[in-house]
């Protein structure tokens, strides 16, 4: 009985958090923004000349695709006074994702390391029964952005991060590795340890501290200056930084003009939803 209620709080859980979570990209979608036009910056060149330890992930991105470490110029010194002060605790800020570009942001809702994850989520929260391409797609839109203007990496001012141990290399404990898809992924889930939890708010606190504001349903995003700032800070202000597509290697930006166009269609995640469908049951057959 006490697991069963338990897995029925975790789903309740987990459903009103991806509804909050939906319903806040929707207001993104209205909030203002007045793109800048400030260029992007390499965050290894900017890091190579501190002598700060800031470790940045190795693997690659969708469709093989090298990682984007790039932030916008604004943000670089912020960056690296957040990056100072871990190795000041004793921590080593590791990037792993930063900017994306508009194939990035597209096919990371279809990769199979993060569709299916969504799909057997969705399956447990509705007790095994095949969740509608309506939901699906709503649950997909709250963990990766579906449009250009609500997915702040688009914008270069946001970042993925884990932080290690600076002496021996081992990761702070968050509750889960990034990139977790769970109810322990949103950042005041009641699931994870009292030490994990107090891991969140310290790293939260130091990444605020010089400006960055977390996503609250995700324990490793942050970000500065642009829509999901603004609103959640309640400033009343324009968002300065809006999606822009980047050129390489100068980091020059130009503003998307079409950002509130979804990036994958309904027909697309129906077709996404049925090859998930084929992995899952191929995957059970081996197993049986």
């Amino acid at each position: 009985m006490t697991n069963t209620t338990d897995d029925n709080a975790r789903r309740a859980y987990w459903a009103a958090k991806m509804d909050e979570a939906y319903t806040f990209m929707a207001q993104i979608r209205q909030y203002p923004v007045a793109e800048c036009g400030e260029p992007m910056v390499s965050l290894i060149d900017a890091v190579a000349a501190t002598g700060i330890e800031v470790r940045f992930s190795d693997k690659p991105h969708v469709k093989g695709l090298p990682r984007l470490f790039w932030l916008r110029a604004g943000l670089i010194d912020d960056f690296i006074r957040c990056a100072r002060a871990m190795n000041e605790q004793g921590w080593v800020l590791k990037v792993e994702d930063a900017f994306r570009t508009l194939t990035m942001q597209k096919f990371l809702a279809r990769e199979p390391y993060t569709f299916d994850v969504i799909l057997q989520r969705l399956q447990w929260e509705c007790n095994g029964a095949l969740p509608s391409v309506e939901l699906v797609t709503r649950r997909v839109n709250a963990l990766v952005a579906s449009a250009p203007k609500v997915g702040t990496h688009m914008s270069g001012s946001a970042i993925d991060i884990s932080v290690l141990q600076r002496d021996s290399g081992l990761e702070v404990d968050r509750g889960r590795p990034y990139l977790e898809m769970s109810e322990l992924t949103p950042m005041d889930s009641p699931f994870v340890s009292a030490e994990a939890q107090a891991n969140r708010l310290a790293i939260t606190a130091l990444m605020r501290k010089h400006g960055f504001v977390t996503y609250p349903w995700e324990f490793w995003h942050y970000n500065k200056d642009d829509a999901y700032d603004h609103y959640l800070n309640q400033t009343g202000q324009v968002a300065r930084y809006g999606a822009v597509n980047m050129t390489l290697p100068d980091g020059h930006v130009q503003a998307i003009e079409d950002a509130l166009t979804p990036l994958n269609s309904y027909e697309e995640i129906a077709s996404e939803m049925s090859q998930a469908m084929a992995r899952l049951r191929a995957q059970r057959n081996m197993t049986i």
